[in-house]
């Protein structure tokens, strides 16, 4: 008989679920929608609402799940998948994985739509741009909810510091983290996470909710010669060298979308801006090359293609984690990689606010941003609001 996916796995035996599967998809949902930034914005929300408010899962065990999901694919899709997958077994964290993916691939399909009729991109960038400091803002809290938890010892913080070096020399996220896996592995984890204590989940279930989402299903005119099959193969053969982050896929598709005539180079451009423009990862340019060729259903066949073979690893890497992680040696490696993936998600907010903190409303919006994120706990939502508004009147540019 085949397994129910309605009873969670969990990681303390005895415990119950924070929360359903419906509710957790709904959050997913939300997180997609909202989730503006980049990938590590989107662990901030994720942290945020799942790991410290619902405790879903303790903090150990996320930053694992982080660290695993920097191998192949994008990691918030990847994190998505491995939470969904501990709680409710691999169609659960399928289901969670498209959950995430499913605003910003409904947004990329309407804008889409909207380029390839009237030949613009809309206007948006106002609104967008006021997003930037909120964005900082909410990665520096993560960060520090992260570190307290990660970061209880000398050599963590050594770790931490080395690992912010690295991201900021861009060094490629899979070398840093083995790096600190093998560190890991060296010292021992009781020397890395000295003082660390274990953390108690919360057993109280919140109330089921409900999730779905629906694209569009009216498909544009196919060209001629570029099958639908041909298309999904072309991604899906991409995905395969998906390493490093959204932006490495950039030069990848150019040289192979331009080669083959499926966009030309100022439609190439637009695309990524236009993937920018969504709460998603940039690798959502797949669904608006794909909806040039075929649609919706272009833009989906080329969506699930691309992400395809990093779903499958991460399936197999999350199924295989808690045979893995009772192994002395591999509470090592994973307790160097925490500390890591903090120093990681600091980076992020710093490479970040060059482009995105001009002027003293920019950060200004930036410090009131993260007092309120982190001291005061108001919801990333109501806070992204804020900068959005200000962008729009242009207070912040």
């Amino acid at each position: 008989m085949g397994k129910n996916i309605s009873q969670p796995r969990l990681p303390q035996e005895g415990a119950r679920p924070a929360l359903s599967l419906p509710a957790l998809l709904l959050q997913f949902l939300k997180i997609g929608a909202i989730g503006f930034g980049g990938g590590m914005a989107v662990i901030a929300l994720m942290e945020r609402d799942l790991i410290l408010k619902r405790r879903v899962m303790g903090m150990d065990e996320f930053l694992h799940g982080i660290g695993l999901g920097q191998v192949l694919g994008p990691f918030a899709v990847n994190a998505a998948l491995f939470i969904g997958n501990r709680l409710y077994g691999p169609m659960g964290g399928l289901a969670c994985a498209f959950a995430f993916m499913a605003p910003s691939v409904l947004i990329v399909v309407m804008l889409s739509w909207l380029y390839f009729s009237f030949h613009a991109i809309p206007a948006l960038q106002s609104a967008i741009g006021g997003l930037g400091p909120v964005v900082i803002a909410l990665i520096l809290s993560a960060a520090w909810s992260m570190g307290r938890k990660a970061v209880r010892s000398l050599p963590s913080v050594f770790m931490l510091t080395i690992a912010l070096g690295l991201s900021l020399l861009k060094i490629n996220a899979v070398y840093i983290l083995i790096g600190a896996g093998m560190t890991g592995l060296a010292v021992g984890k009781r020397i890395l996470g000295k003082g660390h204590k274990p953390e108690q989940q919360d057993k109280n279930p919140e109330a089921p909710g409900a999730a779905g989402f629906a694209l569009p299903i009216t498909a544009g005119a196919a060209l001629s010669g570029k099958s639908l099959a041909s298309v999904a193969w072309v991604f899906f053969k991409v995905g395969f060298v998906f390493f490093g982050g959204g932006f490495v896929l950039v030069p990848v598709l150019q040289q192979k979308l331009e080669a083959l005539g499926w966009l030309s180079p100022k439609q190439f451009i637009d695309g990524v801006a236009i993937s920018n423009l969504t709460p998603g990862p940039i690798a959502v340019l797949a669904t608006f090359a794909g909806f040039h060729l075929h649609g919706a259903a272009g833009a989906l066949a080329a969506t699930i293609a691309l992400f395809t073979p990093a779903l499958i690893l991460m399936t197999v890497l999350s199924q295989g984690y808690s045979w893995i992680k009772e192994g002395p040696r591999v509470k090592d490696f994973l307790g160097g990689i925490a500390p890591a993936v903090v120093g990681m998600v600091m980076s992020a907010a710093v490479l970040l606010a060059p482009g995105t903190l001009h002027g003293a409303a920019a950060w200004g919006l930036m410090a009131i941003a993260l007092a309120l994120l982190a001291r005061f706990q108001w919801h990333p939502a109501f806070v992204l609001a804020i900068g959005a508004v200000l962008g729009a009147f242009g207070v912040v540019r």
